[in-house]
């Protein structure tokens, strides 16, 4: 029977089988590639380990326990401390380039922390008020900052709003810096009147916490300013002022680390050490650039005389293996830095907020240190030599232990979501395409092959065809046979239809 079926068959019927079957698997494919490239694993893979393996072996992974799936784990996204002006730098670059520099997802955690920090139960019945708590999370610029005019117009001391056109309306950091000169003396107002009244209740001490830190974002941004327009001294006083502040929004602004490259700026590096020594502590988070502004210092007392072919006859010197301790220390917390600033990978601009450990972190580093490596003579060449391996009489001292918790896997899904589009992610340890994307383009390609073959000689293939069906039915006939002359029923199928 299965002969004469397969004699019946006429060559149309391979084309379209072939070319069916290249069409399925060239979908599959494509799904698979758009999978890899937006969550960096194989869909089919992450199915059949997290869904199919555990039914099989009559397990049930805790995850598909609490919540029947297999979601991305989400990694803590922080604010990023030297985040540009969206009006005067981010706005400038997309008039010059026609490219979006932030993502919606990005934008959208900057309105949610403008939300929470600038807003409160008392703005409720003030027309002012409300306008900037919708204001936020408007997507249009233009809009936004409409609102924010609006505001003002019913109440020149809403200080809220300033901070908008700040931002967002002022092209120039002059401009955005004679803004915010007017909403502090704005903010001092309403900070003072809402201190007088704070102890009346949690509506009122709520006004005062949202008083309280718009005055202090403002003051940072102003600091933010002076070292844009180089008064480093101005804004190192600035930021020394903030820095003394206890408050619950000085865990998000990270005020250090613009004191840090200000003083780095400045070249102050004892100043820079003394600041550093107060944070790189082990009981505190750590961030690239306490990590690699620790491994300048250091690299700075050795490497105008570091010589690879000296060293590597010589053995390392006390201040030499320390250098080189605090750098490996810092590639294993970020391993992304080296490539921008050794500038094997272009920058571009950093987003407004920060995955630590992970791409969007290096490139708010790298943004604004990479002058300060290349100030320090020799530095570069040291990192160059530590990290890519080539002195190779430099040990690597973290195998005694490493200092960090192990590399999160989820820092490319979240970096994605972070990073432009037009921004090619990197991604640590470097990934090689899944087993089951080669396997697809590999039967797409074969198939498309004999779908064309087919076509062209339709048949040949047809005869060719038949015979690889034979041959891989020529199994289940002998089977077949073996069964029969054992007594079993010939046909199965016929036997349970009787049942």
């Amino acid at each position: 029977m299965s002969t004469m079926f397969l004699s019946t068959l006429t060559p149309k019927f391979y084309v379209a089988l072939t070319g069916t079957s290249s069409l399925i698997s060239g979908l599959i494919l494509i799904f698979e590639w758009w999978y890899f490239r937006k969550y960096g694993t194989s869909f089919i893979e992450q199915v059949s380990l997290n869904h199919i393996s555990p039914w099989i072996n009559g397990e049930v992974s805790q995850q598909d326990q609490t919540n029947g799936s297999n979601q991305i784990p989400e990694c803590k996204v922080w604010r990023n401390a030297l985040n540009l002006f969206r009006g005067a730098e981010y706005q400038r670059f997309y008039w010059a380039t026609n490219k979006e520099p932030l993502t919606y997802y990005d934008m959208n955690l900057s309105a949610q922390d403008h939300q929470t920090f600038f807003t409160c139960e008392g703005d409720a019945g003030k027309a002012e008020y409300e306008i900037m708590q919708t204001a936020w999370r408007e997507r249009n610029p233009v809009v936004r900052i409409k609102a924010a005019h609006s505001a003002l117009e019913m109440n020149p001391e809403c200080a809220p709003a300033y901070i908008l056109l700040a931002e967002e309306e002022a092209t120039t950091i002059i401009e955005a810096e004679k803004i915010l000169k007017n909403a502090l003396k704005v903010a001092e107002a309403n900070y003072r009147k809402s201190q007088a009244l704070q102890h009346q209740g949690t509506v009122a001490e709520g006004m005062h916490r949202r008083d309280t830190n718009v005055l202090i974002y403002i003051k940072r941004r102003l600091a933010m300013c002076a070292r844009k327009l180089g008064k480093l001294k101005e804004a190192v006083k600035m930021f020394r002022d903030l820095t003394k502040e206890i408050l619950p929004i000085m865990n998000v602004l990270n005020i250090h680390e613009n004191l840090i490259e200000v003083l780095l700026e400045m070249q102050a590096y004892t100043d820079c050490q003394a600041v550093l020594s107060k944070y790189d502590d082990i009981s505190l988070p750590k961030s690239a650039t306490i990590c690699y502004t620790s491994a300048l210092l250091k690299a700075r007392l050795v490497a105008d005389k570091f010589s690879p072919d000296t060293a590597s006859k010589r053995g390392l010197s006390a201040s030499e293996m320390s250098a080189v301790e605090a750098i490996h220390r810092a590639v294993e917390f970020n391993p992304h830095v080296p490539k921008y600033l050794l500038e094997t990978k272009p920058l571009i601009l950093p987003p407004e907020h920060i995955l630590k450990r992970g791409d969007s972190e290096a490139l708010a580093y790298s943004f604004f240190h990479l002058s300060h490596w290349k100030n320090v003579e020799g530095a570069l060449n040291l990192l160059h030599c530590t990290w890519e391996g080539t002195f190779r009489a430099i040990p690597y001292p973290l195998e005694r232990g490493h200092l960090f918790y192990p590399y999160p896997t989820c820092s490319e899904c979240a970096d994605r979501e972070l990073l432009p589009a037009f921004h090619e992610v990197s991604v640590y340890p470097k990934k090689e395409l899944p087993f089951f994307i080669l396997f697809t383009a590999g039967l797409c390609s074969f198939t498309a092959l004999l779908a064309l073959l087919t076509h062209q000689y339709p048949e040949p293939m047809g005869v060719v065809a038949q015979t690889v069906l034979n041959f891989i039915s020529l199994p289940f006939f002998l089977i077949k046979e073996r069964l029969e002359s054992l007594g079993w029923p010939c046909n199965i199928l016929q036997q349970l239809s009787r049942i």
